[in-house]
């Protein structure tokens, strides 16, 4: 059926919307593809709608031709099964949570692993009936603190996710791996640029996980890779510590007086000038700075974290939220130092001296009680400059493993450019990308809290295993339009457009429109989806329409037409080249079908 821009519900907008931070939020927006209802909240129009369902469909496809059934859950759901999970908690203000009439708690459901591992686990008990995938798409609800860029960010997605179900480790193993290929082949027809990484499982638990990535510069991921194949997202990157080194020439820890230093660069150049190395000078990564931060747990409590790192490198606060996910870490404020006198703001440092000598002074078994984490760089035997717990003093000879322990390792400094890769495949480079998928080997962390088992071929009962896969279906229209838009406005791939065609009547004349009326029902009936321009506008209104919506062929019948002649026009190339019309059809058959 043809579509008539007439009749078509939509409206092009020739200025930006106000909230608009990204081109693809600009240009889906000001085409008429979607309209904000609340923030992170969109209607679909009828053109953003069948590019979502084509999506949808390439999902679909995929999905079945793996064996996954698909099923459809509700979006509201009882809290009871995500309490067993302890995601209720963990998920905190991200979570949607509401009361019905009669005071019972539910939520809109962020992800579904509960509802799948509830539903084989009501339905199947033997190890006969495995393996199983299951799969939705299903809209999906996240209380985003700053819900952005779009639908590329927002409070209310779309999202497929799938789960697999298995009796062995084995099982599983083979279930990604099906997964992992049918992402592969999902990606490539969808036309994006992407890289796969390795990822932080975060609040879904789980064992392996990966992360299909859309190379765009306005992303909000940001991965590396190396020139020998490692790719991975910045926040599950480790770094390799460096081997352990001898402390036995090093002199005992010695306090300095360094007024003036409120800077690392400041504190490097007073040590340089009053304390000079046997050889060389001091540098930022001989400094061990300690920065504090407060973490908020999910079920309310509170605590004090110190890190500990060298002194050149900056504390990535994504690195640190996947770190101690679920908490959430908020930099110290005065309170926090005013409440814990012990803490000298710009002075902190792992050491106390006294009459005896040096002795710990942070740690969960320390005089201050207060965690305290370093980086990997920290080994035993390093030597570092660091505060000595006093304003306007340091310490020198300060050395791990000798004089100071931390409770444990976090690896949570910034990763910059050049830096080694840690399977040692070449220095790192950074990019920004979107997420597009993620892929999880759950493992029985759900099967066990919900207590899903069958009986193995011994007839014995087993924890059923899983893995978890998510494809953001809504995010890829954004992410599409976002590697494909250009100052024009949105240039589709055939693939994912709304039409195939779209027929621009460009003239006063009766025979003009009638030329493009025939044209576009000669489409139809060859199977293509037409969108024909027929409105009552001026040419240049149409033609600037026709490239801020972004079909991929457009035919315009105008003037040529006295010379028997359209002109057909490439969106994303711009080429344009006029031909007969008594051999348009063929011609775009051609173009849509190669």
């Amino acid at each position: 059926m043809i579509t008539r821009m007439s009749q078509l519900f939509f409206r092009t907008l020739r200025e930006d919307p106000a909230d608009a931070e990204v081109p693809s939020h600009r240009w889906l927006v000001r085409a008429g593809y979607i309209r904000r209802v609340a923030p992170g909240i969109y209607s679909w129009l009828p053109l953003g709608l069948r590019v979502l369902q084509n999506v949808e469909r390439i999902v679909r496809e995929e999905m079945d031709a793996i064996g996954a059934q698909e099923v459809r859950f509700p979006g509201l759901l009882p809290r009871e099964p995500y309490e067993a999970s302890n995601r209720w908690t963990e998920y905190g203000p991200n979570l949607f949570r509401l009361v019905d009439r009669k005071g019972g708690d539910y939520l809109l459901g962020p992800t579904h692993e509960e509802m799948f591992t509830l539903l084989v686990k009501d339905l199947y008990s033997s190890y006969k009936d495995l393996p199983l995938a299951l799969y939705q798409i299903q809209i999906k609800y996240r209380d985003e603190a700053r819900p952005r860029a779009g639908i590329l960010r927002g409070r209310e997605f779309v999202m497929k996710d799938s789960y697999s179900f298995d009796v062995d480790d084995a099982g599983l193993e083979a279930s990604y791996a099906k997964h992992r290929q049918a992402y592969i082949r999902i990606f490539d027809r969808l036309g994006l640029e992407y890289v796969i990484v390795q990822a932080m499982s975060g609040a879904m638990g789980g064992s392996a996980s990966e992360e299909f990535l859309a190379v765009a510069e306005n992303g909000e991921d940001t991965f590396v890779r190396s020139p020998g194949g490692y790719a991975a997202n910045v926040e599950a990157v480790r770094v390799a510590a460096p081997a352990e080194q001898d402390a036995t020439a090093i002199g005992p820890v010695t306090e300095i007086d360094t007024p003036g230093t409120g800077t690392i660069a400041e504190l490097v150049d007073a040590v340089n000038a009053k304390f000079p190395p046997a050889e060389g000078e001091w540098t930022a990564a001989d400094t061990l700075k300690n920065v504090v931060f407060t973490l908020q747990h999910p079920d309310g409590a509170a605590e004090l974290l110190i890190i500990g790192l060298p002194g050149d490198r900056e504390v990535d606060l994504k690195r640190l939220e996947a770190a101690v996910a679920p908490a959430e870490a908020i930099a110290a404020t005065e309170a926090d130092f005013a409440a814990n006198p012990a803490l000298v703001k710009g002075y902190i440092g792992p050491v106390q001296v006294t009459e005896a000598g040096a002795v710990q002074y942070l740690g969960a078994s320390s005089p201050t009680k207060l965690r305290y984490l370093t980086d990997p760089r920290v080994v035993a035997g390093s030597r570092w400059i660091t505060g000595a717990n006093r304003a306007d003093t340091h310490q020198l000879n300060v050395v791990a493993g000798r004089d100071f322990t931390a409770d444990g390792i976090i690896d949570v400094a910034e990763i910059r450019e050049g830096d080694p890769a840690p399977d040692g495949s070449g220095p790192l480079s950074l990019a920004r990308g979107i997420e597009m998928g993620h892929i999880f080997q759950l493992g029985r962390k759900y099967a066990d809290s919900l207590g899903l088992k069958v009986l193995d071929e011994n007839g014995k009962l087993v924890t059923v295993t899983m893995g978890s896969y998510g494809v953001g279906v809504s995010r890829a229209v954004a992410a599409v339009a976002e590697s494909t838009c250009d100052e024009r406005g949105l240039s589709w791939p055939r693939a994912l457009a709304p039409f195939d065609i779209q027929v621009l009547a460009t003239g006063k004349g009766e025979e003009i429109a009638a030329a493009a009326e025939r044209l576009a029902t000669e489409l139809d009936a060859a199977g293509l989806q037409v969108l024909l321009d027929d409105r009552k506008a001026s040419p240049g209104v149409k033609f600037t329409d026709a490239e801020v919506m972004g079909m991929p062929t457009s035919v315009v019948v105008g003037r040529g037409l006295a010379d028997g002649l359209v002109e057909v026009r490439d969106r994303a190339s711009g080429e344009r080249i006029e031909i007969p019309i008594d051999e348009a059809v063929a011609h775009l058959i051609g173009l849509v079908r190669p």
